[in-house]
C-alpha cells in the first residue's frame, strides 16, 4: 500500500504527537535550512524531539519521506488562468517560484510522475485548464513546458549554489573570466560566438526565464492553430 493511501496509527496520550504533516513540515525546514544532507528519520525525529523508531509508524523509508515532501510543497504549484496559456504560464511559473523558495525541490523534480494528492490537483488544474485542446497536443505540450520549467530552476539554482561556493556573484564571476574570453575571441576562432557574447542581450534570470518561456508556448500555440 501507497504512503498516500496507508492509514496513520491511531492517536494516543503522549508528551510529542505525532502525524505526518508535522514529520513532513519538520523535514522540510530542515532542507531548507541546509539542504536535502540535512534530511534523515533520526535527524527529523530530533527536530520533533521524539525517538527515531516512533517515525515509523508513519513513514516507512526515506524514500517515503522525500515523495511526501515534493507533494507538500506541490500546494504551492496551483496553475491558474483564462486559457491554456495563462494556465501553462502559470504551472511554470508557480514550479520556479516554489523550486527558489524551496532550493532542495530542485534536485527532486522529474523522472517518474509524483502521485501524491497535492501534485495530483496541480496536474488537474493544469489538464483542466487546456480543455478544447486535442489531446494529442495537450500531452506534449504540458510535457514541454515541465521540461523547460526544470531544466531553467536546475541551472538557476546550480548558479545560486556555484555563487555560494565560490563566493563570486555572476558580475564578479564575469570581471575574472572576461579577460580569457577577450583573449579567445582576439583569436578569430569563435566569430559567431564572439558575436553573440558582445552584442547579445544580456538578460538577467527573470527576463532569460520569461523569454524561454514565451518562445515555447507560442510554438504550442501554433502548433494549436495548424
Amino acid at each position: 500500500m501507497l504512503v498516500w493511501e496507508r492509514p496513520e496509527p491511531p492517536d494516543r496520550p503522549v508528551p510529542a504527537p505525532l502525524s505526518r504533516e508535522r514529520i513532513v513540515q519538520a523535514a522540510i525546514q530542515l532542507a531548507d535550512a541546509d539542504g536535502l544532507d540535512a534530511v534523515s528519520l533520526r535527524k527529523v525525529a530530533a527536530a520533533l524531539d521524539v525517538g527515531p523508531m516512533r517515525l515509523y509508524g508513519y513513514i516507512a523509508t526515506k524514500e517515503e519521506l522525500l515523495d511526501l515532501m515534493v507533494d507538500a510543497v506541490h500546494a504551492e504549484i496551483r496553475p491558474t488562468g483564462d486559457s491554456w496559456r495563462e494556465v501553462l504560464r502559470s504551472l511554470a511559473e508557480t514550479t520556479r517560484q516554489a523550486a527558489h523558495q524551496h532550493e532542495w525541490l530542485a534536485d527532486l523534480l522529474g523522472g517518474r510522475p509524483q502521485l501524491g494528492p497535492n501534485t495530483l490537483a496541480s496536474g488537474e488544474a493544469v489538464a483542466a485548464g487546456m480543455d478544447g485542446v486535442d489531446l494529442d497536443t495537450v500531452v506534449p505540450a504540458i510535457a514541454a513546458v515541465n521540461a523547460y520549467a526544470i531544466g531553467a530552476v536546475r541551472r538557476e539554482i546550480t548558479e545560486r549554489r556555484a555563487e555560494r561556493a565560490s563566493g563570486m556573484n555572476q558580475e564578479q564571476w564575469q570581471v575574472t573570466f572576461g579577460p580569457y574570453l577577450q583573449r579567445t575571441f582576439a583569436t578569430g576562432r569563435f566569430p559567431a560566438l564572439a558575436t553573440v557574447v558582445h552584442d547579445g542581450p544580456h538578460l538577467d534570470a527573470d527576463q532569460t526565464f520569461r523569454a524561454g518561456l514565451d518562445f515555447l508556448l507560442d510554438g504550442i500555440e501554433a502548433r494549436i492553430s495548424a
